[in-house]
């Protein structure tokens, strides 16, 4: 991380030119350079003015904001200084129409509407609010979101707290709360939003709330831990707009599937009964995928019920049933009352316990379709599952058609990516890359918060269960038999898969060697 150059010396801030307000007015400002979390705490703005890097300060800025400056990323900025109330104003106009984050409205189980009302957190409001935690936690909150984080870590210490992000799959660094005392309260905040008990801090507490961010409805899960030094808490966001626009128009070729694994796959689906099971570990988009394989199938003419926890996406002529386990509704009784209901093609959320696999396995057999997902790290530990789970392997093997196993792989960030020579032992490893002498890694910007990666996409291996696996699978044949079974039945490997991305300046070596080591 290169360190900020400044064009002006500083001797205090006073010492700073300020801007006009004509100048302020035709800043662009950019909080991939400088995050919401930090613009509204620091007082500080980074953006563009005729083609160069600027800084605005705020009069009020905090004394450490300097040193702060002086180790974050960035390249060299006209630095100037603007009163506090014209910087506010500044922060306002970049922000949505909406009201300050006084309270925050609970997304209430019990209540009777299905939409209830929510607040709306706004930077106008931020940058008018006068409550430091209020403040901390609200920025941080918009941050993630304008970032595309999947979840925000806040970790106490004994100095206060560190803040992450996870955004691709990975922590990345979002800024940190100083003292115990303001972290203690930080958490009480993110307890309050949620409508957990801010008094109980020595038992695990989960709990949910909902915000309106730039015009979208956006849910919160809570979870707080206590720690050895206070707690801890991670909030997962789910934006449910995000989640449609990924999946309009989802087709298993925008994931990634290609040639010989589409192909499969496409067969698979099309059968007329039979299981096709997506496995991977949590966050690897398995819902996603199966998403996309009903979508082969959503002709109208079939009846598809699916049962999930929770319903993440409305699909359009699709009977969706949600688990509801304080109420009885499990994935096994929900399972047993929808074969009752004369489906096609049924999707279960997740295979977890020994009585939804018997149900699945067993719809499998008497003529449906059912897709699933179930955890395990390649697509011959599936079996070892089902087996651990009870499941007579004789009928698995005839109700299974075939596994998809899959990772979701980080691409090289397209704005800062540059060539790295490929060593020996990869190009003899990997014929793909046998003629290639470099690949491109992002070496790292404000586009992908120094991470040098942008976007991830999924990568599987798809095996189909033809008479010489089930033959292998009967005989107990250990997994490594298998696979060379199915390689030579035409399979292509996770690893396989990730270095033809490499080779096509899609991803990075370090990734190639992440999928290696997980499958």
């Amino acid at each position: 991380m290169s360190q900020i150059k400044v064009e002006t010396a500083k001797v205090g801030w006073p010492g700073l030119q300020p801007w006009s307000i004509d100048e302020l007015h035709a800043i662009e400002f950019d909080f991939d350079r400088i995050g919401i979390a930090q613009a509204t705490s620091r007082r500080l703005l980074a953006g563009r003015l005729g083609g160069q890097d600027c800084l605005v300060v705020s009069a009020a800025a905090s004394p450490d904001a300097w040193d702060w400056l002086q180790s974050s990323p960035s390249d060299a900025f006209r630095v100037g200084v603007v009163p506090d109330a014209d910087f506010e104003a500044a922060l306002a106009r970049h922000g949505s129409s909406m009201k300050a984050m006084d309270s925050v409205q609970v997304d209430d189980p019990t209540a009777t509407s299905s939409e209830p009302p929510v607040e709306e957190l706004s930077l106008a409001g931020l940058a008018a609010e006068r409550n430091p935690v209020v403040r901390v936690i609200g920025s941080t909150v918009f941050d993630a979101f304008r970032s595309g984080a999947s979840d925000i870590h806040v970790e106490s210490n004994p100095a206060g707290a560190r803040i992450q992000y996870r955004l691709d799959g990975v922590l990345v660094p979002g800024g940190r709360i100083d003292g115990r005392e303001i972290t203690e309260q930080a958490i009480s905040r993110i307890k309050v939003m949620a409508s957990l008990d801010v008094g109980e801090r020595r038992i695990p507490q989960d709990g949910r709330f909902r915000l309106r961010l730039e015009g979208r409805d956006v849910d919160f899960r809570v979870s707080v831990m206590p720690s050895a030094h206070g707690e801890d808490a991670v909030l997962r966001i789910l934006d449910r707009r995000a989640l449609a626009d990924e999946h309009a128009g989802l087709t298993l070729e925008r994931l990634g599937f290609v040639g010989h694994e589409l192909a499969v796959l496409r067969e698979l689906v099309s059968r007329p009964h039979g299981m096709l099971l997506a496995t991977g570990p949590t966050g690897s988009g398995k819902t996603t995928t199966l998403y996309a394989a009903l979508s082969e199938v959503n002709t109208g003419r079939q009846k598809i019920i699916t049962i999930e926890d929770p319903v993440e996406y409305q699909l359009a002529g699709v009977l969706q049933v949600p688990v509801n386990e304080r109420t009885g509704l499990t994935f096994a009784r929900g399972l047993r009352a929808i074969l009752r209901h004369d489906p096609d093609t049924l999707l279960v959320g997740e295979i977890r316990d020994q009585e939804t696999a018997q149900i699945a396995v067993q719809a499998a057999l008497t003529g449906h379709v059912v897709l699933s997902s179930i955890h395990a790290n390649t697509v011959f530990d599936v079996l070892a599952r089902f087996s651990h789970m009870g499941v007579d392997t004789y009928n698995l093997t005839a109700a299974l058609n075939g596994v998809v196993a899959q990772r979701l792989i980080r691409l090289s960030c397209p704005r800062c990516a540059e060539p790295v020579p490929i060593g020996e032992p990869y190009r003899a490893r990997y014929p793909v890359l046998a003629e290639r002498d470099h690949y491109l890694r992002g070496r790292g910007c404000g586009q992908c918060r120094g991470t040098g990666y942008r976007g991830r996409m999924a990568i599987a291996e798809v095996l189909r269960i033809d008479d010489s696996i089930r033959e292998g699978i009967l005989l107990r044949e250990s997994p490594r038999v298998l696979r060379a079974r199915a390689v030579a039945a035409g399979m292509a490997t996770l690893e396989d898969r990730a270095a033809q991305l490499v080779a096509a300046d899609r991803t990075t070596l370090e990734e190639l060697d992440r999928v290696a080591d997980a499958g």
